[in-house]
């Protein structure tokens, strides 16, 4: 085996060709090989090419500001691309709308599990998750914009049931991140703050012949790396690229050069965390967390549901759940904001696509994510808000296969409320309904969830639901809110009412809006 090319940005860049499939890594603000992408665009905007890509990418990563994928948003650069998320890469997304490239939006469980698959040079992905949603081609097959027509998903029949298969999509480049490389090309991670879906992209990308490209921060001699650390193995890799620690390209994340605690490097004690305030996200929260049972494994996603882990914390109760996050951590502290995808202390890490088989298989007990709109049917959409596409994550995955979902969000949209006496006062009521007779798009399915017994419910600051076989319930209201006029007044459909023998709704428990520890205690 001989040495690994050791190419300058530019070098590995120049390299590309002019309608190529690239696959890039990355989560959120991590593990993105920008010295790469900056360079690719760099040479598009010289030369004019590479034009007429596809971009392959599990995750959606980036920062807004023009990073990650959105170096590749020049009209001629690409032509289409297949993701997993797009709310940090605006520019594609401006591109989106005008119709000028096409674009698919597949369950980022579904496209990690693409990658492995290629790398077999398996046929396709067969997989039960997107069936009714809009993954689903009766519903758009993931489809973003008028220009794109062509499906990428079929549905098959296999042992009576019913799947989605995509087939297998040829990657030509890909662009990954690294830590260290040796002479021969093998390739460790331990500053990084999840293995991600590398090794699944090398692999795939090798054994269709095509380029593979890793940025690291140093290339050491042969021998020097333990081997139990390569996460890529030099007979993938075809070059690999030098990007010093402290330039920021090579930063762990795009708002940190590097913190060990965040890769598994070392462990720190948690600080007690400064109580949130008694808002409608606190109490969200509060009244979400109720669900958590003893040792349960939960999935929180972003926004609101982070509450869920702070009221944890506050009420002495986190220690009775593990956490774990999509993109490998398992255990610790996840973190929010840009550094989503890392988690602190974590207890294991898996590659993303093991990390989704377990999910997909009914691995997790519970799950915490957000609401954008609920329909009549208990459909949830957080993937397209209104003409502005987002994408799905691996919100499908997780809140299609938990044992329970806990779908948290504002009853209206920019409501202001008071609180703290033990009641809800609505200050000043939200101008938009999310409890809509049609919801835009369907990420999550109640249809299907209502099929299968699934347990689900929708969790306000002033009313509680329940998905049951007859359709949508309110179970419960806030102390001091009026169930006709601030609840089903302000819905565009009407829920079946739980009451009891005098007519009343159940309340929530006033705990829950008294600013002061509730004591909560996990059964």
């Amino acid at each position: 085996m001989g040495k690994v090319k050791v190419l300058t940005a530019r070098e590995a860049a120049d390299l590309i060709k002019d309608g190529d499939t690239l696959t890039l890594s990355g989560f959120v603000a991590n593990g993105i090989a920008e010295a790469l992408n900056a360079a690719a665009e760099e040479r598009f905007l010289e030369t004019g090419h590479p034009k007429d890509l596809t971009l392959f990418y599990v995750a959606g990563t980036g920062n807004k500001d023009g990073s990650h994928a959105d170096h590749y948003a020049h009209e001629g650069m690409i032509k289409r691309v297949i993701g997993g998320h797009f709310n940090f890469v605006p520019q594609i997304c401006e591109m989106l709308y005008a119709n000028k490239i096409e674009g698919y939006n597949v369950p980022q469980g579904a496209i990690a599990q693409m990658l492995r698959d290629n790398a077999a040079h398996k046929v396709g992905t067969f997989t039960h998750v997107g069936l009714g949603t809009f993954a689903d081609p009766r519903n758009g097959g993931g489809r973003l914009n008028e220009k794109t027509t062509e499906d990428i998903v079929k549905i098959i029949e296999l042992e009576g049931q019913e799947q989605l298969f995509y087939p297998r999509i040829p990657i030509d480049v890909a662009f990954i991140r690294g830590t260290y490389a040796d002479e021969l090309g093998n390739v460790t991670m331990e500053k990084e703050m999840a293995p991600l879906d590398c090794t699944a992209q090398a692999m795939a990308v090798h054994n269709n012949g095509g380029l593979v490209v890793v940025q690291v921060e140093r290339v050491v001699k042969a021998g020097q790396l333990d081997s139990k650390l390569v996460k890529i193995p030099g007979i993938y890799v075809d070059a690999v690229v030098e990007c010093p620690a402290d330039d920021p390209h090579q930063s762990q994340s795009i708002n940190c050069t590097y913190d060990p605690a965040y890769s598994g490097n070392v462990q720190v004690p948690v600080s007690s965390l400064e109580p949130k305030k008694l808002d409608a996200k606190k109490i969200i929260g509060r009244r979400a967390a109720m669900e958590l049972k003893k040792n349960v494994v939960v999935n929180l996603g972003v926004g609101v549901p982070e509450w869920v882990s702070s009221v944890a914390a506050e009420e002495g109760v986190a220690d009775e759940m593990t956490l774990t996050v999509e993109c490998g951590p398992i255990g610790g502290v996840p973190g929010g904001g840009l550094r989503f995808g890392g988690t602190v202390n974590a207890q294991a890490y898996v590659d993303e696509s093991y990390q989704f088989d377990f999910y997909d298989g009914g691995g997790l007990d519970l799950c915490y994510l957000g609401l954008a709109e609920v329909d009549i049917n208990g459909n949830v959409n957080v993937s397209r808000l209104g003409s502005r596409i987002t994408g799905s994550g691996g919100f499908t995955n997780i809140s299609s296969n938990s044992k329970k979902a806990v779908f948290c969000g504002t009853f209206t949209n920019g409501v202001k409320i008071q609180t703290g006496d033990g009641k809800l006062t609505i200050l000043e009521e939200g101008k938009k309904h999310k409890f809509v007779n049609k919801v835009t798009e369907i990420t999550f399915s109640g249809v299907v969830a209502g099929k299968a017994g699934k347990d689900v419910i929708y969790v306000t600051e002033r009313a509680v639901f329940a998905l049951k076989a007859d359709g949508v319930h309110l179970i419960e209201v806030a102390p001091g809110i009026d169930v006709e006029t601030q609840v089903l007044a302000q819905m565009d459909f009407e829920p079946i009412v739980d009451r009891d023998e005098n007519g009343n709704v159940k309340l929530m428990d006033e705990r829950i809006f008294k600013d002061e520890v509730m004591g909560m205690t996990i059964d």
